[in-house]
């Protein structure tokens, strides 16, 4: 039988709480058997000690114990604790006998026993002359192994023994019911602990175990494709916080689908574009509407190549995201890396209306993969040529903050607005809403930047540029000079 959460953490507390209850019964009873019933004894063998004179002055004054023979009230004076200054052998006088007692040995009357003994010495206490026969009291214990025996010696010579038998031997009605009410009780006690261990196992399997399977049904639901689940935490302890950590993950799967049906819309639209345009070309051809010349192969070439250069940023983006580029990092001096790169669109830029200007400062090493970061300071150069309006400049500029190596591209007005900004390094995103092909490119560019930083550990992020633009801060570790 498969057993549920609420079941097991119900067993699990219940178990734990018989268990201490049990240990608990054991120990009450080792505890009442070791100490009460050891400390009883313990009296018993201290009023054995204590009447033992007695006994002795008895027998050096009768010279034998036939005056003891079938004489209770002799027997229950003689086991009768001394009471005060008393001595020992004040145990008869000479007022006859009381109650109608027994006359004691040579007409002499004896006192009753005491009222009450708690120790129940009276009844476990036998007498036994020197050859082990039994003369009075209990003839039960005279041969329990058990039992704490005293001689009786008289001109130094044993005359009997005192036999104190153990209490848990003397079996009578007043033990037997304190021993059953002590038994009644503890079960008792333990039925009614029982059922409140049950109600508090109920109570608690029940308090940990709903919040938990409250976020394992929202769980089934969340892997059912159902991202807009959420659990609302119920306490601040471990299971609160697995319920905010289950919030966390669901609203990461919720962007991440949204992300993702976003990139497969845009990835449609940008080898949409291209293809419609090469089909109507193709379709114009072949119906005689346009000629095949050196223009419209031109015009199909360009087509051909934005779906090349798609096709190969989708393929970058994706091996960056398994970690399959290889970077091949050494040291690089950054300004010679930025002269070459960027020089090499002067004439695009001046083409474009744009001024480039540079402040660099030499000697800036960092390590890194000269090809990729080449490509990095391309992509940033194309993203000024599409966005920034004819009259413009890109400045470019380079400085060490303390360990850190500071590239910063700052362009020209068009701005992006500041709510904007953190999100231009998304895949497909562009600034610019009314774009179209002339001036958008596949969107791709920007957060090829962000992957190619990201592997040289370092950050990249936006604001908006004091020349009216934005301005892109490129933050690396820089190497000792």
């Amino acid at each position: 039988m498969k057993l549920g959460i609420t079941t097991k953490a119900f067993l699990a507390v219940l178990l734990v709480a018989l268990a201490v209850l049990l240990a608990m019964g054991v120990a009450g009873r080792w505890s009442f058997t070791r100490g009460f019933v050891g400390y009883v004894d313990e009296l018993a063998v201290q009023r054995v000690d204590d009447v033992l004179p007695k006994f002795v002055h008895a027998y050096a004054r009768e010279g034998s114990w036939d005056f003891l023979r079938n004489n209770r009230r002799v027997w229950f004076h003689l086991t009768r604790p001394r009471m005060g200054d008393e001595e020992p052998g004040n145990w008869r006088d000479d007022k006859g006998p009381r109650d109608g007692g027994r006359e004691g040995a040579k007409g002499m009357a004896l006192e009753p026993p005491p009222e009450s003994d708690l120790t129940g010495a009276v009844f476990r206490i036998s007498l036994v002359d020197a050859e082990q026969r039994f003369v009075m009291g209990n003839p039960r214990v005279t041969d329990d192994l058990d039992a704490v025996r005293r001689p009786v010696v008289v001109d130094g010579r044993t005359v009997g023994w005192l036999v104190m038998g153990p209490f848990q031997s003397v079996s009578n009605t007043g033990a037997q019911r304190f021993y059953d009410e002590q038994l009644y009780a503890t079960l008792l006690v333990g039925g009614i602990a029982a059922l409140v261990a049950v109600a508090v196992s109920l109570w608690i399997a029940r308090t940990l175990v709903a919040p938990i399977k409250q976020v394992a049904a929202a769980t089934h639901r969340l892997a059912a494709g159902d991202y807009a689940e959420r659990v609302a935490p119920s306490s601040r302890d471990e299971v609160g916080q697995l319920a905010r950590d289950f919030n966390s993950l669901a609203r990461t799967l919720e962007a991440n689908e949204r992300m993702r049906r976003d990139f497969m819309a845009d990835v449609s639209h940008e080898l949409r574009t291209p293809l419609a345009v090469l089909r109507g070309e193709l379709e114009a051809m072949e119906d005689g509407v346009r000629r095949l010349d050196a223009e419209a192969l031109q015009s199909l070439k360009a087509e051909v190549m934005t779906l090349t250069r798609l096709v190969n940023d989708l393929n970058e983006l994706a091996l960056a995201d398994v970690g399959a580029l290889v970077y091949r990092k050494q040291p690089v001096a950054v300004a010679e890396v930025l002269e070459r790169t960027v020089g090499a669109y002067r004439d695009r830029l001046a083409g474009a209306g744009l001024a480039l200007q540079f402040e660099l400062t030499p000697g800036l090493r960092m390590a890194a993969d000269e090809a990729r970061l080449a490509q990095l300071f391309r992509n940033l150069v194309e993203n000024t040529l599409r966005y920034t309006d004819p009259g413009g400049s890109l400045k470019i500029v380079t400085r060490r903050e303390d360990d850190a190596l500071c590239i910063d591209f700052l362009d020209s007005a068009p701005g992006v607005p500041d709510t904007l900004l953190p999100r231009l390094f998304e895949r497909f995103f562009r600034g610019e809403a009314s774009r179209n092909r002339a001036t958008g490119g596949s969107g791709l560019g920007l957060a090829i930047c962000r992957s190619i930083v990201e592997a040289h550990d370092g950050t990249i992020s936006a604001h908006s540029s004091p020349l009216g633009g934005v301005w892109v801060a490129l933050r690396f570790p820089a190497l000792e000079d």
